[in-house]
Protein backbone atom coordinates (compact mmCIF):
# COMPACT_ATOMS: atom_id res chain seq x y z
CA UNK A 1 0.00 0.00 0.00
CA UNK A 2 1.46 3.33 -1.04
CA UNK A 3 1.32 6.43 1.11
CA UNK A 4 -0.18 9.60 -0.38
CA UNK A 5 2.35 12.23 -1.39
CA UNK A 6 1.14 14.72 1.24
CA UNK A 7 1.62 12.15 4.01
CA UNK A 8 5.18 11.41 2.88
CA UNK A 9 5.96 15.13 2.75
CA UNK A 10 4.57 15.65 6.23
CA UNK A 11 6.37 12.68 7.77
CA UNK A 12 9.72 13.29 6.06
CA UNK A 13 9.82 17.04 6.73
CA UNK A 14 8.56 17.26 10.28
CA UNK A 15 9.24 13.96 12.02
CA UNK A 16 12.55 14.10 13.94
CA UNK A 17 15.30 11.95 12.41
CA UNK A 18 15.60 9.87 15.57
CA UNK A 19 11.91 9.02 15.40
CA UNK A 20 12.17 8.09 11.75
CA UNK A 21 15.15 5.81 12.39
CA UNK A 22 13.41 4.03 15.25
CA UNK A 23 10.10 3.64 13.41
CA UNK A 24 9.84 0.45 11.33
CA UNK A 25 8.36 0.36 7.87
CA UNK A 26 4.66 1.12 7.90
CA UNK A 27 2.75 -2.16 8.19
CA UNK A 28 -0.60 -2.81 6.60
CA UNK A 29 -2.89 -1.28 7.74
CA UNK A 30 -0.81 1.87 7.91
CA UNK A 31 -0.23 3.53 11.27
CA UNK A 32 0.73 7.16 10.96
CA UNK A 33 1.87 9.29 13.86
CA UNK A 34 1.46 12.98 13.12
CA UNK A 35 4.38 14.76 14.85
CA UNK A 36 4.19 18.06 16.65
CA UNK A 37 4.30 21.26 14.64
CA UNK A 38 7.38 23.38 14.31
CA UNK A 39 7.42 26.75 16.09
CA UNK A 40 6.25 29.84 14.18
CA UNK A 41 8.55 31.97 12.06
CA UNK A 42 10.50 34.96 13.34
CA UNK A 43 9.14 38.43 12.66
CA UNK A 44 11.06 40.65 10.20
CA UNK A 45 13.97 42.56 11.69
CA UNK A 46 12.40 45.91 10.82
CA UNK A 47 9.66 45.40 13.43
CA UNK A 48 10.11 46.27 17.13
CA UNK A 49 8.21 43.20 18.39
CA UNK A 50 8.18 39.40 18.19
CA UNK A 51 5.21 37.04 18.19
CA UNK A 52 5.28 33.46 19.50
CA UNK A 53 9.05 33.08 19.07
CA UNK A 54 11.54 32.71 21.93
CA UNK A 55 15.08 32.59 20.59
CA UNK A 56 18.26 34.64 20.98
CA UNK A 57 17.21 36.57 17.87
CA UNK A 58 13.68 37.35 19.01
CA UNK A 59 15.01 38.20 22.47
CA UNK A 60 16.63 41.30 20.95
CA UNK A 61 13.16 42.69 20.31
CA UNK A 62 11.81 45.08 22.91
CA UNK A 63 8.23 43.78 22.98
CA UNK A 64 6.96 40.21 22.96
CA UNK A 65 3.51 38.78 22.26
CA UNK A 66 2.07 35.33 22.94
CA UNK A 67 -1.06 34.46 20.97
CA UNK A 68 -2.05 31.32 22.92
CA UNK A 69 -0.74 28.66 25.28
CA UNK A 70 -0.03 25.74 22.95
CA UNK A 71 3.51 24.61 23.60
CA UNK A 72 4.69 24.87 20.00
CA UNK A 73 4.13 28.64 20.36
CA UNK A 74 5.87 28.96 23.73
CA UNK A 75 8.84 26.75 22.91
CA UNK A 76 11.97 28.35 24.39
CA UNK A 77 10.08 30.81 26.57
CA UNK A 78 11.67 29.45 29.75
CA UNK A 79 15.14 30.30 28.40
CA UNK A 80 14.61 33.46 26.36
CA UNK A 81 11.66 35.17 28.03
CA UNK A 82 12.07 38.87 28.78
CA UNK A 83 9.76 41.66 29.85
CA UNK A 84 7.18 42.51 28.60
CA UNK A 85 5.11 39.57 27.30
CA UNK A 86 1.62 40.59 26.21
CA UNK A 87 -0.97 37.80 26.57
CA UNK A 88 -4.54 37.23 27.71
CA UNK A 89 -5.03 36.28 31.37
CA UNK A 90 -6.05 32.72 30.41
CA UNK A 91 -2.96 32.30 28.22
CA UNK A 92 -0.78 33.66 31.01
CA UNK A 93 -2.29 31.28 33.58
CA UNK A 94 -1.89 28.25 31.31
CA UNK A 95 1.69 29.19 30.39
CA UNK A 96 2.66 29.64 34.02
CA UNK A 97 1.08 26.26 34.65
CA UNK A 98 3.36 24.68 32.03
CA UNK A 99 6.44 26.69 33.11
CA UNK A 100 6.03 27.28 36.87
CA UNK A 101 9.50 28.79 37.23
CA UNK A 102 8.56 31.77 35.01
CA UNK A 103 8.05 35.06 36.80
CA UNK A 104 4.46 36.28 36.59
CA UNK A 105 5.71 39.87 36.45
CA UNK A 106 6.98 39.21 32.90
CA UNK A 107 3.41 39.26 31.59
CA UNK A 108 1.23 42.20 30.67
CA UNK A 109 -2.47 41.33 30.50
CA UNK A 110 -4.41 42.22 27.39
CA UNK A 111 -8.07 41.30 27.13
CA UNK A 112 -9.90 40.28 23.96
CA UNK A 113 -11.09 43.46 22.27
CA UNK A 114 -8.69 45.65 24.25
CA UNK A 115 -6.27 48.11 22.61
CA UNK A 116 -2.97 49.07 24.22
CA UNK A 117 -0.68 51.92 23.19
CA UNK A 118 2.88 50.60 23.39
CA UNK A 119 5.53 53.23 24.05
CA UNK A 120 8.80 52.77 22.27
CA UNK A 121 11.83 55.05 22.22
CA UNK A 122 12.08 54.79 18.41
CA UNK A 123 8.51 54.27 17.24
CA UNK A 124 5.41 53.58 19.30
CA UNK A 125 2.49 51.52 18.07
CA UNK A 126 -0.96 50.28 19.04
CA UNK A 127 -1.90 46.63 19.50
CA UNK A 128 -5.41 45.17 19.73
CA UNK A 129 -6.35 41.59 20.60
CA UNK A 130 -9.16 39.73 18.79
CA UNK A 131 -10.60 36.27 19.36
CA UNK A 132 -8.79 33.71 17.18
CA UNK A 133 -11.46 30.95 17.45
CA UNK A 134 -8.76 28.43 18.32
CA UNK A 135 -8.48 27.59 22.03
CA UNK A 136 -9.16 29.31 25.39
CA UNK A 137 -7.36 32.65 25.50
CA UNK A 138 -6.16 32.46 21.87
CA UNK A 139 -6.07 35.83 20.10
CA UNK A 140 -5.02 37.51 16.89
CA UNK A 141 -2.94 40.66 17.29
CA UNK A 142 -3.54 43.74 15.16
CA UNK A 143 -0.51 46.06 15.15
CA UNK A 144 -0.87 49.63 13.89
CA UNK A 145 2.11 51.96 13.67
CA UNK A 146 4.63 53.63 11.39
CA UNK A 147 5.50 50.19 9.99
CA UNK A 148 1.94 49.82 8.69
CA UNK A 149 -1.09 47.74 9.68
CA UNK A 150 -0.16 44.15 10.54
CA UNK A 151 -2.52 41.33 11.50
CA UNK A 152 -0.85 38.32 13.11
CA UNK A 153 -3.42 35.52 13.32
CA UNK A 154 -1.44 33.13 15.50
CA UNK A 155 -3.29 29.84 15.22
CA UNK A 156 -6.85 30.55 14.17
CA UNK A 157 -9.96 29.42 12.38
CA UNK A 158 -11.18 32.35 10.30
CA UNK A 159 -14.93 31.81 10.25
CA UNK A 160 -17.33 34.66 9.32
CA UNK A 161 -18.01 35.27 13.02
CA UNK A 162 -14.27 35.54 13.67
CA UNK A 163 -13.73 38.06 10.87
CA UNK A 164 -16.70 40.19 11.92
CA UNK A 165 -14.95 40.96 15.20
CA UNK A 166 -12.14 42.78 13.36
CA UNK A 167 -12.44 46.54 12.75
CA UNK A 168 -14.97 47.22 10.00
CA UNK A 169 -12.53 49.34 8.02
CA UNK A 170 -10.25 46.32 7.45
CA UNK A 171 -12.99 43.92 6.30
CA UNK A 172 -14.43 44.39 2.83
CA UNK A 173 -17.04 42.54 0.85
CA UNK A 174 -16.85 40.12 -2.04
CA UNK A 175 -17.39 42.89 -4.59
CA UNK A 176 -15.69 45.73 -2.70
CA UNK A 177 -12.28 46.17 -1.08
CA UNK A 178 -12.04 47.31 2.54
CA UNK A 179 -11.79 51.00 3.30
CA UNK A 180 -8.34 50.50 4.80
CA UNK A 181 -6.21 47.63 3.52
CA UNK A 182 -3.98 45.64 5.83
CA UNK A 183 -0.35 45.93 4.82
CA UNK A 184 0.70 42.51 6.07
CA UNK A 185 -1.10 39.41 7.33
CA UNK A 186 0.91 36.71 9.09
CA UNK A 187 -1.44 33.81 8.43
CA UNK A 188 -1.98 30.39 9.98
CA UNK A 189 -1.73 28.01 6.99
CA UNK A 190 -1.66 24.70 8.89
CA UNK A 191 -4.33 23.23 6.60
CA UNK A 192 -3.66 25.60 3.72
CA UNK A 193 -3.30 22.72 1.27
CA UNK A 194 -6.50 20.94 2.32
CA UNK A 195 -9.21 21.99 -0.13
CA UNK A 196 -12.24 20.21 1.37
CA UNK A 197 -14.84 22.21 3.25
CA UNK A 198 -14.61 21.31 6.92
CA UNK A 199 -17.67 21.28 9.21
CA UNK A 200 -17.97 24.00 11.81
CA UNK A 201 -17.04 23.29 15.41
CA UNK A 202 -20.72 23.26 16.39
CA UNK A 203 -21.55 20.66 13.72
CA UNK A 204 -18.57 18.52 14.74
CA UNK A 205 -19.65 18.56 18.40
CA UNK A 206 -23.13 17.51 17.31
CA UNK A 207 -21.58 14.54 15.50
CA UNK A 208 -19.77 13.49 18.69
CA UNK A 209 -23.05 13.60 20.60
CA UNK A 210 -24.85 11.61 17.90
CA UNK A 211 -22.10 8.99 17.87
CA UNK A 212 -22.56 8.45 21.62
CA UNK A 213 -26.35 8.23 21.23
CA UNK A 214 -25.89 5.59 18.51
CA UNK A 215 -23.90 3.34 20.87
CA UNK A 216 -26.06 2.98 23.98
CA UNK A 217 -24.49 -0.39 24.86
CA UNK A 218 -21.00 1.07 25.30
CA UNK A 219 -20.37 1.08 29.03
CA UNK A 220 -17.27 3.25 28.67
CA UNK A 221 -16.78 6.14 26.26
CA UNK A 222 -13.20 7.25 25.68
CA UNK A 223 -12.87 10.83 24.38
CA UNK A 224 -9.48 11.79 22.93
CA UNK A 225 -9.93 15.43 23.85
CA UNK A 226 -6.71 16.05 25.75
CA UNK A 227 -5.64 18.96 23.52
CA UNK A 228 -6.17 22.55 24.65
CA UNK A 229 -9.05 23.83 22.52
CA UNK A 230 -11.31 20.75 22.74
CA UNK A 231 -12.97 21.77 26.01
CA UNK A 232 -16.21 22.66 24.21
CA UNK A 233 -16.67 18.99 23.28
CA UNK A 234 -16.27 17.84 26.87
CA UNK A 235 -18.66 20.51 28.15
CA UNK A 236 -21.32 19.54 25.59
CA UNK A 237 -21.00 15.83 26.44
CA UNK A 238 -21.23 16.60 30.14
CA UNK A 239 -24.33 18.77 29.71
CA UNK A 240 -26.08 16.41 27.29
CA UNK A 241 -25.64 13.18 29.25
CA UNK A 242 -25.52 14.64 32.76
CA UNK A 243 -22.28 12.93 33.65
CA UNK A 244 -18.86 14.31 34.46
CA UNK A 245 -15.67 13.10 32.78
CA UNK A 246 -12.96 11.13 34.55
CA UNK A 247 -9.40 12.38 34.05
CA UNK A 248 -6.46 10.37 35.30
CA UNK A 249 -4.47 13.02 37.14
CA UNK A 250 -1.40 10.82 37.63
CA UNK A 251 -1.00 9.79 33.98
CA UNK A 252 -2.11 13.07 32.43
CA UNK A 253 -1.21 15.85 34.89
CA UNK A 254 -0.87 18.69 32.35
CA UNK A 255 -4.29 18.08 30.84
CA UNK A 256 -5.81 17.80 34.32
CA UNK A 257 -4.31 21.12 35.37
CA UNK A 258 -5.39 22.84 32.12
CA UNK A 259 -8.98 21.65 32.46
CA UNK A 260 -8.93 22.65 36.13
CA UNK A 261 -8.25 26.21 34.95
CA UNK A 262 -10.65 26.31 31.99
CA UNK A 263 -13.62 24.00 32.80
CA UNK A 264 -13.20 22.66 36.35
CA UNK A 265 -16.90 21.75 36.75
CA UNK A 266 -16.76 18.84 34.27
CA UNK A 267 -13.95 16.91 36.00
CA UNK A 268 -14.74 13.68 37.81
CA UNK A 269 -12.38 11.86 40.16
CA UNK A 270 -14.43 8.64 39.98
CA UNK A 271 -12.93 6.05 37.57
CA UNK A 272 -16.33 4.33 37.34
CA UNK A 273 -17.71 7.25 35.34
CA UNK A 274 -18.93 6.31 31.86
CA UNK A 275 -16.86 9.03 30.18
CA UNK A 276 -13.07 8.95 30.31
CA UNK A 277 -10.49 11.30 28.83
CA UNK A 278 -8.18 9.34 26.53
CA UNK A 279 -4.69 10.42 25.41
CA UNK A 280 -4.51 11.13 21.69
CA UNK A 281 -0.76 10.36 21.54
CA UNK A 282 1.30 8.31 21.37
CA UNK A 283 0.25 5.08 19.59
CA UNK A 284 -3.47 5.77 19.79
CA UNK A 285 -4.36 2.89 17.47
CA UNK A 286 -2.41 0.35 19.54
CA UNK A 287 -3.96 1.49 22.80
CA UNK A 288 -7.43 1.49 21.23
CA UNK A 289 -6.97 -2.10 20.08
CA UNK A 290 -5.80 -3.03 23.58
CA UNK A 291 -8.95 -1.53 25.15
CA UNK A 292 -11.17 -3.42 22.72
CA UNK A 293 -9.30 -6.69 23.32
CA UNK A 294 -9.55 -6.23 27.10
CA UNK A 295 -13.33 -5.72 26.94
CA UNK A 296 -13.84 -8.75 24.70
CA UNK A 297 -11.67 -10.90 26.96
CA UNK A 298 -13.93 -9.94 29.88
CA UNK A 299 -17.05 -10.62 27.77
CA UNK A 300 -18.08 -6.96 27.98
CA UNK A 301 -19.46 -4.71 25.22
CA UNK A 302 -16.88 -2.87 23.13
CA UNK A 303 -16.00 0.55 24.52
CA UNK A 304 -16.63 3.57 22.32
CA UNK A 305 -13.48 5.47 21.35
CA UNK A 306 -14.01 8.87 19.68
CA UNK A 307 -11.28 11.07 18.30
CA UNK A 308 -12.43 14.60 17.34
CA UNK A 309 -9.61 15.89 15.12
CA UNK A 310 -9.01 16.98 11.55
CA UNK A 311 -5.62 15.26 11.27
CA UNK A 312 -7.08 11.88 10.30
CA UNK A 313 -9.17 13.43 7.54
CA UNK A 314 -6.34 15.54 6.17
CA UNK A 315 -3.66 12.85 6.16
CA UNK A 316 -5.69 9.63 5.88
CA UNK A 317 -4.67 7.03 3.30
CA UNK A 318 -7.11 7.35 0.40
CA UNK A 319 -6.17 6.73 -3.18
CA UNK A 320 -8.72 8.97 -4.87
CA UNK A 321 -8.32 12.75 -4.78
CA UNK A 322 -11.98 13.06 -5.78
CA UNK A 323 -12.94 11.11 -2.67
CA UNK A 324 -10.84 13.45 -0.53
CA UNK A 325 -12.87 16.38 -1.82
CA UNK A 326 -16.24 14.80 -1.02
CA UNK A 327 -18.04 16.70 1.71
CA UNK A 328 -20.36 13.84 2.70
CA UNK A 329 -17.51 12.09 4.49
CA UNK A 330 -17.65 14.90 7.08
CA UNK A 331 -21.37 14.51 7.81
CA UNK A 332 -21.01 11.88 10.52
CA UNK A 333 -18.42 10.04 12.58
CA UNK A 334 -16.38 7.47 10.66
CA UNK A 335 -14.85 4.30 12.06
CA UNK A 336 -11.35 3.18 11.09
CA UNK A 337 -9.83 -0.30 11.05
CA UNK A 338 -8.66 0.02 14.65
CA UNK A 339 -12.13 0.64 16.06
CA UNK A 340 -11.69 4.42 16.53
CA UNK A 341 -14.52 6.74 15.52
CA UNK A 342 -13.25 9.96 13.91
CA UNK A 343 -15.03 13.31 13.80
CA UNK A 344 -13.60 16.22 11.81
CA UNK A 345 -13.17 18.85 14.52
CA UNK A 346 -10.75 21.51 13.32
CA UNK A 347 -9.24 24.47 15.13
CA UNK A 348 -7.53 25.64 11.91
CA UNK A 349 -8.97 26.94 8.66
CA UNK A 350 -9.03 24.89 5.50
CA UNK A 351 -7.84 26.26 2.17
CA UNK A 352 -11.35 27.42 1.23
CA UNK A 353 -11.77 29.36 4.47
CA UNK A 354 -8.37 31.00 4.05
CA UNK A 355 -9.11 32.01 0.45
CA UNK A 356 -12.46 33.44 1.48
CA UNK A 357 -10.94 35.39 4.39
CA UNK A 358 -8.17 36.85 2.19
CA UNK A 359 -10.73 38.01 -0.38
CA UNK A 360 -12.48 40.02 2.35
CA UNK A 361 -9.33 41.34 4.03
CA UNK A 362 -7.51 41.99 0.73
CA UNK A 363 -4.07 42.48 2.37
CA UNK A 364 -1.12 43.81 0.39
CA UNK A 365 1.14 40.99 1.58
CA UNK A 366 0.63 37.54 3.12
CA UNK A 367 3.23 35.53 5.04
CA UNK A 368 2.70 31.98 6.25
CA UNK A 369 3.45 31.43 9.95
CA UNK A 370 3.68 27.67 9.37
CA UNK A 371 6.47 25.64 7.73
CA UNK A 372 6.83 25.21 3.97
CA UNK A 373 5.51 28.73 3.28
CA UNK A 374 2.10 27.29 2.40
CA UNK A 375 0.65 30.77 1.88
CA UNK A 376 2.46 30.79 -1.47
CA UNK A 377 0.09 28.04 -2.65
CA UNK A 378 -3.04 30.09 -2.00
CA UNK A 379 -4.70 31.60 -5.05
CA UNK A 380 -4.91 35.09 -3.53
CA UNK A 381 -1.20 35.11 -2.74
CA UNK A 382 -0.27 33.94 -6.23
CA UNK A 383 -2.32 36.73 -7.81
CA UNK A 384 -1.51 39.66 -5.51
CA UNK A 385 1.74 39.01 -3.61
CA UNK A 386 4.88 39.16 -5.75
CA UNK A 387 8.14 40.99 -5.22
CA UNK A 388 8.05 41.96 -8.87
CA UNK A 389 5.05 44.19 -8.15
CA UNK A 390 6.87 46.24 -5.53
CA UNK A 391 8.28 49.70 -6.15
CA UNK A 392 11.78 50.64 -4.94
CA UNK A 393 10.30 52.81 -2.19
CA UNK A 394 7.83 50.19 -0.96
CA UNK A 395 7.72 49.95 2.88
CA UNK A 396 8.29 46.20 2.67
CA UNK A 397 11.97 46.73 1.90
CA UNK A 398 12.36 48.73 5.13
CA UNK A 399 10.44 46.07 7.03
CA UNK A 400 12.90 43.45 5.81
CA UNK A 401 15.78 45.86 6.42
CA UNK A 402 16.82 45.80 2.74
CA UNK A 403 18.22 48.97 1.20
CA UNK A 404 17.87 49.04 -2.58
CA UNK A 405 19.96 52.23 -2.76
CA UNK A 406 23.02 50.66 -1.16
CA UNK A 407 26.05 49.87 -3.35
CA UNK A 408 25.80 46.65 -5.33
CA UNK A 409 27.64 43.62 -4.02
CA UNK A 410 29.54 41.19 -6.16
CA UNK A 411 28.00 37.96 -7.37
CA UNK A 412 29.79 35.89 -4.76
CA UNK A 413 28.39 37.98 -1.91
CA UNK A 414 24.94 38.05 -3.48
CA UNK A 415 24.78 34.29 -3.56
CA UNK A 416 25.40 34.23 0.17
CA UNK A 417 22.94 36.92 1.25
CA UNK A 418 19.96 36.35 -0.96
CA UNK A 419 16.97 34.88 0.85
CA UNK A 420 15.78 31.67 -0.84
CA UNK A 421 12.17 32.67 -0.26
CA UNK A 422 12.81 36.14 -1.64
CA UNK A 423 14.26 34.88 -4.88
CA UNK A 424 11.65 32.16 -5.27
CA UNK A 425 8.98 34.84 -5.47
CA UNK A 426 10.70 36.60 -8.37
CA UNK A 427 9.29 35.47 -11.69
CA UNK A 428 11.22 36.33 -14.84
CA UNK A 429 8.22 38.02 -16.40
CA UNK A 430 7.61 40.22 -13.35
CA UNK A 431 11.13 40.94 -12.15
CA UNK A 432 11.86 44.64 -11.80
CA UNK A 433 15.04 44.41 -9.82
CA UNK A 434 18.14 42.36 -10.38
CA UNK A 435 19.30 39.76 -7.91
CA UNK A 436 22.01 42.17 -6.84
CA UNK A 437 19.44 44.79 -5.92
CA UNK A 438 17.23 42.36 -4.03
CA UNK A 439 20.10 40.81 -2.10
CA UNK A 440 21.85 44.04 -1.13
CA UNK A 441 21.64 44.55 2.60
CA UNK A 442 21.91 47.99 4.14
CA UNK A 443 25.36 48.76 5.49
CA UNK A 444 23.69 50.79 8.21
CA UNK A 445 21.57 47.83 9.43
CA UNK A 446 21.44 47.17 13.14
CA UNK A 447 23.31 44.23 14.64
CA UNK A 448 20.06 42.35 15.27
CA UNK A 449 19.64 39.76 12.56
CA UNK A 450 16.06 38.59 12.86
CA UNK A 451 15.17 37.81 9.27
CA UNK A 452 11.85 36.91 7.74
CA UNK A 453 12.99 33.49 6.53
CA UNK A 454 16.11 31.39 6.61
CA UNK A 455 18.50 31.06 9.55
CA UNK A 456 16.28 32.90 12.03
CA UNK A 457 13.51 30.43 11.24
CA UNK A 458 15.50 27.95 13.31
CA UNK A 459 16.14 30.41 16.11
CA UNK A 460 19.76 31.02 15.16
CA UNK A 461 21.54 34.31 15.28
CA UNK A 462 22.37 35.41 11.77
CA UNK A 463 20.91 34.32 8.47
CA UNK A 464 24.16 35.01 6.63
CA UNK A 465 26.28 32.94 9.00
CA UNK A 466 24.87 29.86 7.36
CA UNK A 467 27.54 30.26 4.70
CA UNK A 468 30.30 31.54 6.92
CA UNK A 469 32.11 28.22 7.37
CA UNK A 470 31.37 26.90 3.89
CA UNK A 471 34.21 27.13 1.43
CA UNK A 472 33.34 28.95 -1.76
CA UNK A 473 34.74 26.68 -4.50
CA UNK A 474 35.28 27.99 -7.96
CA UNK A 475 32.70 26.28 -10.12
CA UNK A 476 32.90 26.66 -13.86
CA UNK A 477 29.33 25.38 -14.37
CA UNK A 478 30.51 23.07 -17.16
CA UNK A 479 28.06 20.23 -17.75
CA UNK A 480 28.55 17.11 -19.83
CA UNK A 481 27.35 18.77 -23.02
CA UNK A 482 30.04 21.46 -22.67
CA UNK A 483 32.63 18.73 -22.22
CA UNK A 484 31.46 17.07 -25.40
CA UNK A 485 31.77 20.37 -27.29
CA UNK A 486 35.35 20.80 -26.12
CA UNK A 487 36.15 17.23 -27.11
CA UNK A 488 34.89 17.81 -30.63
CA UNK A 489 37.12 20.88 -30.88
CA UNK A 490 40.15 19.12 -29.43
CA UNK A 491 42.97 17.18 -31.01
CA UNK A 492 41.37 13.75 -30.85
CA UNK A 493 40.68 13.85 -34.60
CA UNK A 494 44.43 14.04 -35.27
CA UNK A 495 44.97 10.55 -33.82
CA UNK A 496 45.20 7.71 -36.30
CA UNK A 497 42.49 5.04 -36.19
CA UNK A 498 39.31 4.70 -34.06
CA UNK A 499 41.17 3.23 -31.06
CA UNK A 500 43.47 6.22 -30.84
CA UNK A 501 40.52 8.61 -31.13
CA UNK A 502 38.63 6.80 -28.37
CA UNK A 503 41.64 6.80 -26.02
CA UNK A 504 42.25 10.47 -26.71
CA UNK A 505 38.64 11.31 -25.99
CA UNK A 506 38.75 9.58 -22.63
CA UNK A 507 42.02 11.26 -21.62
CA UNK A 508 40.87 14.70 -22.68
CA UNK A 509 37.53 14.20 -20.97
CA UNK A 510 39.27 13.39 -17.68
CA UNK A 511 41.52 16.44 -18.04
CA UNK A 512 38.60 18.81 -18.76
CA UNK A 513 36.57 17.59 -15.81
CA UNK A 514 39.62 17.80 -13.56
CA UNK A 515 40.40 21.37 -14.61
CA UNK A 516 36.80 22.49 -14.24
CA UNK A 517 36.89 21.42 -10.56
CA UNK A 518 33.32 20.21 -10.80
CA UNK A 519 33.90 16.99 -8.93
CA UNK A 520 35.96 18.66 -6.23
CA UNK A 521 33.53 21.52 -5.71
CA UNK A 522 30.55 19.22 -5.51
CA UNK A 523 32.27 17.14 -2.88
CA UNK A 524 33.23 20.19 -0.82
CA UNK A 525 29.78 21.72 -0.93
CA UNK A 526 28.12 18.40 -0.14
CA UNK A 527 30.28 17.84 2.93
CA UNK A 528 29.64 21.34 4.28
CA UNK A 529 25.93 20.99 3.66
CA UNK A 530 25.95 17.72 5.56
CA UNK A 531 27.75 19.41 8.46
CA UNK A 532 25.14 22.17 8.40
CA UNK A 533 22.29 19.68 8.58
CA UNK A 534 23.97 17.82 11.42
CA UNK A 535 24.40 21.07 13.36
CA UNK A 536 20.63 21.61 13.14
CA UNK A 537 19.90 18.00 14.16
CA UNK A 538 18.26 17.32 10.81
CA UNK A 539 19.09 14.41 8.58
CA UNK A 540 20.76 15.37 5.31
CA UNK A 541 18.46 14.94 2.32
CA UNK A 542 19.16 12.17 -0.18
CA UNK A 543 18.57 12.41 -3.93
CA UNK A 544 15.45 10.77 -5.27
CA UNK A 545 16.10 7.27 -6.68
CA UNK A 546 14.30 8.24 -9.87
CA UNK A 547 16.64 11.22 -10.33
CA UNK A 548 19.71 9.06 -9.71
CA UNK A 549 18.51 6.55 -12.30
CA UNK A 550 17.89 9.33 -14.79
CA UNK A 551 21.39 10.75 -14.34
CA UNK A 552 22.97 7.31 -14.60
CA UNK A 553 21.07 6.58 -17.82
CA UNK A 554 22.28 9.87 -19.24
CA UNK A 555 25.87 9.04 -18.35
CA UNK A 556 25.59 5.61 -19.95
CA UNK A 557 24.20 7.19 -23.11
CA UNK A 558 27.14 9.60 -23.24
CA UNK A 559 29.62 6.76 -22.86
CA UNK A 560 28.00 4.81 -25.68
CA UNK A 561 28.22 7.88 -27.92
CA UNK A 562 31.92 8.24 -27.11
CA UNK A 563 32.61 4.62 -27.85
Amino acid sequence: MRLPLEVWKFVCLYMPPKTLNETPNFPSPIRIRIPAKMPPIEMPKGLPFSVDTWTPSSNRKKHHFLTHAHKDHSQGISTHASFPIYATPITKALTLNYYPHLNESLFVDIEIGQSIAVDDSLEGFTVTAFDANHCPGAVMFLFEGAFGNILHTGDCRLTPECLQRLPEKYVGKISREPKCRLDYVFLDCTFGTFSSKMPSKHVAIRQVIDCIWNHPDARVVYLTCDLLGQEEILVSVCQTFGSKIFIDKENNPECFQSLSLTVPDIISHDPSSRFHLFDGYPRLSERAEAKLAEARANLQPDPLIIRPSAQWFVYEDVSSEAYKRKTDRFKEARKDQFGIWHVCYSMHSSRDELEWALRLLAPRWVVSTTPECRAMELGYVKRHCSYGNLAPDDPLWKLLDIDLKAPFVNDEEASCTTSPFLMSRLEPSQERFSEKEISTVSSQAKESSVTLFGRARLGLDNSTLIYENIEKPVISYMDEEDVEVQLTKGTCADRDGPEGQQESKLNEREEIVKNSSIACSRKEVGENIRKLYRSMYVSAPKPLPSLVDLLNNRKRTKRRLLS
